[in-house]
């Protein structure tokens, strides 16, 4: 292992299901490190111990999912791998400060894909890349000349309309598997009518 690697990762948004951070524990075993996990209502803690250190990976329970929480300072470039194949793995947004002989590359992922790479060298900083933006112009002026949402929001509204008519005709009859679909469409009927609306 290297002595002066060192890498930090900061305002991670990283979401995954239970079956990622399984395969995060199994991949961190494969690697031979020592390692114990413990789980509460709401968080799942994983200590892995890198040389001398104990690092602590914690995952917030968020809506039957996991969310990566903290900053880690890493010196183990295994580790580091490993935590940058989840950032990959989950297309989460991370920024990543690599520090090496008296200058930080600072890499800003978003969607598991860096967009940024910038150098700082003392007082001094150069952009290295920066991924060029993938709306035009043009497209923007496009997308406000569009009337697809209003057609959309007024076949929503039909939409909605029946899917309530289903659920009252499921609860009158007392069919619970109707019920439980009908109350999903009207769920994502509901998330896409307030994206509709933002």
């Amino acid at each position: 292992m290297n002595k002066s690697y060192e890498v930090e990762y900061c305002n991670l948004e990283l979401r995954f299901d239970r079956r990622q951070i399984q395969n995060l524990i199994r991949d961190l075993i494969q690697e031979g490190y020592s390692l114990y996990w413990s789980e509460t209502d709401v968080y799942f803690l994983i200590s892995v111990r890198s040389g001398r250190k104990l690092v602590k990976l914690r995952f917030q329970r968020v809506r039957g999912r996991y969310k990566i929480i903290g900053d880690y300072l890493i010196k183990d470039e295994k580790l580091s791998d490993l935590l940058e194949k989840l950032i990959n793995d989950s297309r989460g947004h991370a920024v990543v400060k690599r520090f090496k002989d008296r200058q930080i590359v600072i890499e800003s992922i978003m969607f598991g894909e860096i967009i940024r790479l910038v150098e700082v060298s003392g007082m001094e900083h150069r952009i290295i890349y920066q991924k060029k933006p993938f709306v035009t112009v043009e497209e923007v002026i496009q997308a406000f000349q569009s009337k697809r949402a209003e057609e959309r929001a007024s076949v929503l509204r039909f939409e909605l309309d029946y899917e309530l008519s289903v659920l009252h005709e499921a609860i009158t009859d007392g069919r619970e598997d109707v019920m439980a679909q009908s109350k999903e469409r009207l769920q994502s009927l509901r998330t896409e009518m307030i994206q509709l609306e933002l």
